[in-house]
This record gives C-alpha cells, structure tokens and sequence, in this order.
C-alpha cells in the first residue's frame, strides 16, 4: 500500500494536491515523521547493506533511513523531496517502544494532520503499517479491515469512532516516553562505517603497541604459584526448546475455505438503505462495515438478526450511519509446513507461474519468530483477482510453507484481495 501510494516526483508541489497520506505529525510540539516503509533487518551489527538494497530495490528514491531495534529489529526508509528531513524523529519508533509490552496491536490516532494508521505484528511494524492518512474515511477503512485478523493485544481508535473493543489513548503521552530514533542519512552511512573502522583500528592499534613495550620492559619476572581450586559443580540448564513459526502453521485450504463461505454469507446480508463495504477475513472472523444511505438503524439491526450468523461482535458509529459487524469462524487446524525453496528460487517460481497466467503478484521480503525469538525470513505476496479463493487453492497450496494472511472482497468492484507470505531456506 505504502509504496504504490508514494509518488516519485520531484515537484512535492505538484504532487502534494493528488497525494492522499502525510509525512509528519507534530504533538505537543514535537514534529514526528510517519508513512515509513518498513522491512525487517536481519544484521543489526552492519545494516548498512540491507538499507542500501532496499532503498535501490523497494522503495526508489529512498535517501533518508532509520533504525527500530528491540525483539524484532527493523529499517525504515523514505524519500527526502518528498518533506522529510534528516534528523527527524520518527513515530513510529517511538510509538513501537512506549507500547513494546504489547506484542501486536492497530490503532488510528487523530492528529492535527490527519489520522495516522499505525499496525504491529508481533513485534514488527508492518511493511504498510505507518501511515498518515488525510482522509479519516480511508483511515477507518484501513483500520476495520485489520480487525477481521484476530488476537490483537489494543484496539486503538479515536473515540467518537465508537467501535466496540477499542481505546482511545494519550498519544502525545506515548510519543514522550518512547525512544528518539531519528532519520540519517542512507549515504552518509559508508562514510561513517570507514571513519568507525580506523577509529577502532587506531586505538586497538595503540592498545597493542602500549602492552607490547610495557609486557617487554617494563613488566617483572613473577614466580608462578599453583593453587589448587576446587571444580566448580556445573548445572546441567533445561534445554530450550524452539518451535519454528511454520511448525504450527494454520491449514491454508482450510483457511480460504472458511473465508470464502464467511465473504459470501456477509455479502448476503443487505438491510434496505444501506450499503456494504469490504469484507475482510483471516484465520477465524470475518468482517465488514455498512453504510446507511436512506436506511434506518432498526432495519440494520433485524437483517444481521435474520442472517441467522453468530457475531463475536456489531456496533454503530455515534451518528448511526456506520455499522460494523465481525462474524466467529472456525479456527483452521494448525500443520507441520516447513518450507521447501530458497528465498530466490521461490521467487522465479511463484513469477514464472503468475506470468504464465497474465496475474500479476506482489512480492516482498518478510520475517516471522519463532517460540525463542528467533527471525524466519518470508516472502511475503499480494494479488489482486476476480476469481474467488476456491479458485485459487490448488495453485497457492502447492507452495509448502503458506500462510495465508488476509482475504477480502469488495462488492463494488467484484475483485478478491490476497495476502500471505511463504517460508524460505
């Protein structure tokens, strides 16, 4: 979403009028960067290699960077004409560390700018999952769609939203007491990669050179004395046992047929004078919002009743022209799906194949952790289809390791929405 919504070009003026998201935010003060693309870091002693291949493969243009550290450790990368400033502190890593006892949540805060979207995963911040919406149409849009995915540790939205399990918190509080990393500069890191390693060199040099002279002249001969010690008992530790994310892995055709029955029994569901939005759906729930046109409440309210579906949940906006509804599913079993290829040769399959069929695909790399912490790379996909997930089983299931992440549907368009990633060597 980030990097099809960022425009490369190079009068931000031009631009700025059709551009629907923001580049920053300022609370109390304090001027925040957002709408970062992020991406997993994989080596957090040397980064410079993997930010420089992003900035040249993922995202184009990307001059300016930042480093998220913690349990998952990641880069975010932006372009500087497009308003950001080097030196800028960003919010989401603030945002991510005030918040780091909460493992995954979504939330939407209302800000003087705009309403900005921000999604975390288990720690990791989403690839789309910074954004500065302007429109707070297309904010809440984003943010229903990501309730259907279930076991959020917040729920965070503005509370004149009104939506059911939700909190609306400080964030001017939150911002202050997370972490200042601050955007630099993506070349100015070889420069100062080279500066740190004569640095170091020269005083390790000076180090060896000081204990040489003083081990040669200046130290006395010392009489060694043997002292017996007592062995020391060494405890035996527990062995820690690993459990890799694609150890339990939910059943991938079970999950696109549990979606694809949920999709269409909440696409049946149509209440006079009110129209249906997307309808979103992951392992266990699906869900949807409807917005009423010439309708009335109670005519909603006996339509989901007369559905004969169980909701985990339904709720109507302050005003009463918005209702939200999410619908239990069943919970796919979990399988042993360990992966099978390579990141790059999983890559020309999965492009050969698509190819070959006229679709295009969207691919990314991604990470997962397993039980002790550990990082698993993904390749992330999405895609975009008129055909429904029933049609799609067989030829995403013949890739071991799938996870399917989302699935949704948009009535209007009659177009079907995928997302998943894939396990790799």
């Amino acid at each position: 979403m980030l990097e099809e919504a960022k425009l490369l070009d190079d009068d931000i003026e031009k631009t700025s009028a059709k551009r629907t998201w923001g580049t920053s935010i300022t609370v109390d003060g304090m001027t925040y960067a957002t709408s970062l693309f992020w991406q997993p870091l994989q080596n957090t002693s040397d980064p410079f290699q993997e930010v420089e291949e992003a900035s040249a493969g993922v995202l184009e243009g990307a001059d300016l960077f930042c480093i998220k550290g913690g349990k998952a450790p990641q880069f975010g990368i932006c372009v500087s004409h497009e308003g950001y400033k080097n030196g800028e502190t960003v919010g989401a890593v603030a945002l991510a560390t005030a918040l780091s006892d909460v493992g995954s949540y979504v939330a939407v805060f209302k800000t003087q700018e705009g309403w900005w979207y921000v999604c975390i995963r288990n720690d990791i911040i989403l690839s789309d999952g910074d954004m500065l919406f302007l429109s707070e149409d297309e904010a809440k849009e984003q943010f229903m769609s990501m309730l259907a995915v279930p076991d959020w540790g917040k729920k965070i939205a503005p509370k004149e939203w009104a939506i059911e399990e939700t909190e609306e918190l400080d964030l001017g509080d939150l911002l202050m007491r997370g972490a200042k990393s601050k955007l630099q500069k993506i070349k100015a890191l070889r420069g100062t990669k080279l500066f740190m390693v004569i640095a170091i060199s020269a005083v390790v040099g000076i180090w060896l050179l000081s204990s040489l002279i003083d081990t040669i002249f200046l130290t006395p001969t010392v009489r060694p004395v043997v002292v017996p010690v007592k062995p020391k008992a060494i405890q035996k530790a527990e062995p820690i046992v690993e459990i890799k994310p694609w150890e339990k892995v939910p059943n991938a055709k079970e999950v696109m047929k549990n979606c694809y029955d949920g999709i269409v029994a909440l696409n049946k569901i149509l209440p006079p004078g009110w129209d249906i939005g997307t309808i979103s759906c992951s392992n266990g729930s699906a869900a949807t919002t409807w917005k009423r046109s010439v309708g009335q409440i109670a005519w909603a309210q006996k339509a989901l009743d007369d559905s004969g579906l169980h909701f985990s949940g339904r709720s109507f906006s302050s005003k009463g022209d918005d209702l939200s509804a999410t619908l239990s599913l069943p919970k796919a079993e979990e399988l042993l799906n360990p992966p099978q290829k390579n990141l790059l040769d999983l890559q020309d399959d999965i492009n050969n194949t698509f190819q070959s069929i006229g679709v295009n695909i969207a691919l990314s790399i991604g990470a997962a952790k397993s039980s002790t912490g550990v990082n698993y790379r993904t390749l992330q996909f999405s895609l975009n289809s008129e055909y429904n997930p029933l049609t799609w089983i067989n030829l995403l299931t013949k890739y071991s390791g799938l996870d399917i992440k989302l699935i949704s549907y948009s009535p209007q368009t009659k177009l079907w929405h995928y997302e998943g990633a894939i396990y790799v060597l």
